[in-house]
Formats: C-alpha cells, sequence, structure tokens
C-alpha cells in the first residue's frame, strides 16, 4: 500500500507536496509574492525546504508546510502523507492508535495529526447551494451521543428515552451529489428551517420524513414530499419519481458505524470535524469517480490556508 517514494522518503514527499500547492509558480504564503523566492540550506524538522521570499518589503522564510495544517509539525513529511492517505481511503476512518501504531509516532501526535487532517477536509465555504431545477435533495436529522452539559436524555410516560440532551445532526443529499451536514445545539423547527433553506436551491424537490420539522419548507421549494415511516412506508413510486429518504439514511449509517467501531468516542467539541470527515469522503468517493490517490490528494489541497493549534482545538 506504502511502496511509492512519497511514503517512505521525505525528499520524494516534499517534491510532491510542492507541485501540489504550487502546481505552477512557487509563491509567498506570507505575501503572495509570485516565483520571486530561493531556496536556503535550511530545513525543517519534518524534511521541508525552507524558501526565502526574494520581495525586499517581505524577505520572510516559508516552506510547504507555512500557513497549512502542518505548519510547525515535526512530524516527518512522508508519515504525513501516509496519514492523510489512511483517512482519505478508509471508509469508516482510522482511529488515531491506529495511525499511532502504523505510523511509529506517539498517540498525542497521532491525535493531532487526525484532527489537522479533519480540518483540511472541511469544505472552505465557497459552495452554492444543494439541489437546483428538477433535482431531490433529501433532508433528515439523526441524534448521536449526549451534549455535555446534559448527559440524560428526558423520559416519556412509556418509559422511553427522548431526545433530550442528544447532540442532533442534521444532514443534506443531493441524490447523486453531495451532503452536508450540521451539528446543531437544538433541532427545533426554527433551525431545521433555516438549515434547509440556507443550502438547498429553491427550485429543488425535497424529500423528508414525516418529521413537524421540515412542515414550514412547503412553500420555500418546488415540491416537498413525505415519506410516512410510522405507517411502514419507506418508498412511493410517484409518476416517474421514486420518493424516499434512504440515501440520507445511507449516509447517517455510514457514519455512525465509524464513530461506534472506530473511534468509539467524541467530545461534544469535536463533532463538527468528524462531521467533515465523513462529509469529505462521501463528497469524494468512487461512484463519482474519485479514488484513493485522487481523493487523498483533494485532502491535501485543503490543508493550505487553515491552522489548528493545541491553543484553538475547537
Amino acid at each position: 500500500m506504502f511502496s511509492a517514494p512519497h511514503f517512505h522518503n521525505d525528499e520524494a514527499a516534499r517534491r510532491l507536496l510542492e507541485e501540489i500547492r504550487w502546481p505552477e509558480f512557487r509563491n509567498c504564503p506570507h505575501c503572495g509574492t509570485v516565483d520571486r523566492s530561493y531556496a536556503t540550506k535550511r530545513t525543517q524538522k519534518c524534511g521541508a525546504t525552507v524558501y526565502r521570499c526574494g520581495e525586499p518589503e517581505c524577505r520572510k522564510d516559508f516552506s510547504v508546510t507555512t500557513k497549512s495544517v502542518m505548519e510547525s509539525s515535526h512530524i516527518p513529511l512522508h508519515k504525513w502523507m501516509q496519514g492523510f492517505f489512511l483517512m482519505a481511503s478508509s471508509k469508516k476512518g482510522v482511529s488515531a492508535h491506529q495511525l499511532h501504531r502504523m505510523l511509529g509516532i506517539t498517540y498525542k501526535a497521532a491525535w493531532f495529526m487526525a484532527h489537522r487532517i479533519r480540518e483540511a477536509m472541511r469544505a472552505d465555504g465557497t459552495f452554492g447551494p444543494l439541489g437546483g431545477e428538477g433535482q431531490i435533495v433529501e433532508a433528515d436529522e439523526t441524534y448521536y451521543g449526549y451534549r455535555d452539559d446534559k448527559k440524560l436524555g428526558k423520559t416519556t410516560k412509556r418509559g422511553k428515552r427522548g431526545h433530550g440532551g442528544q447532540r442532533p445532526i442534521i444532514a443534506l443529499v443531493e441524490r447523486g451529489g453531495s451532503v452536508r451536514t450540521f451539528y446543531a445545539a437544538v433541532a427545533d423547527k426554527a433551525t431545521v428551517t433555516k438549515i434547509v433553506a440556507e443550502n438547498i436551491a429553491r427550485e429543488s424537490y425535497l424529500y423528508t420524513d414525516e418529521s413537524r420539522l421540515y412542515g414550514d419548507t412547503d412553500q420555500i421549494f418546488a415540491e416537498h414530499h413525505t415519506v410516512k415511516h410510522s405507517a411502514g412506508e419507506y418508498v412511493r413510486y410517484e409518476s416517474e419519481r421514486i420518493v424516499h429518504t434512504n440515501t440520507v439514511e445511507n449516509v447517517f449509517s455510514v457514519f455512525k458505524r465509524g464513530m461506534r467501531g472506530v473511534y468509539q468516542h467524541c467530545a461534544e467539541k469535536h463533532l463538527h470535524r468528524y462531521l467533515s470527515e465523513f462529509d469529505f469522503r462521501y463528497n469524494h468517493r468512487s461512484a463519482l469517480g474519485v479514488e484513493d490517490q485522487a481523493r487523498t490528494r483533494a485532502a491535501i489541497e485543503g490543508a493550505s490556508g487553515k491552522r489548528l493549534t493545541y491553543q484553538c482545538p475547537d
């Protein structure tokens, strides 16, 4: 699996990282000056070559890791490449303990590496709305774990525990396209309606279950269809359309299997990073023609311009 040179040689890893970050000309991350830098004799502990900006008003040193999630890291570049590949190619994720064992780094370093890679996988917010004319978007909510300020859920009259105190997650999935998941402090009608309205094109067809959380969306989109799970209905055929929410439920299934089977525990303050990780892999899945190498490259491309330090882990 790790036969490529950049997986075991820092020089090869550096060349590949520079090719990804600077495909045409090397530019200074500090001032943006293009192709006016030169290599110094210094090398960072991670194996990255240190360059110096040739702009008289800047003259700052930088490397391929500057102003990226890898900045200030002492982990060798080839191990960073392995970490990116493992997290991008594993459908349900890779635990920090597994990274610790496979990469030969401390557990603390592996845990923080994993969070930095998740930050690289986070969407940058420049995307447009999901769906469009004639497109179908499925919406649903689920609950995973309990909020730190309320460990136990509310109990109903029948003795069943409700969703009080649990962490609500709202997901929007464009059939044949992308997914966006959101962690909301409270999953009420106002919150869900706001998320749905801001992230789905008005011309779309919205498919949900019979939850009352989506009751205010009827007037927003071209059409709003529901399936009645309480009546045992999971698929309904209407002329040329198939009404169901199976796509978004499959997204939740993969997420929960990964969280329970691989990660096992997730603090509330880190949940949004795990959601970004699972969103990234779904949005760069094989069904869309994106295989492991291209998915890894996309994750590395997302590392530029993002920072995550011990002082601001949230």
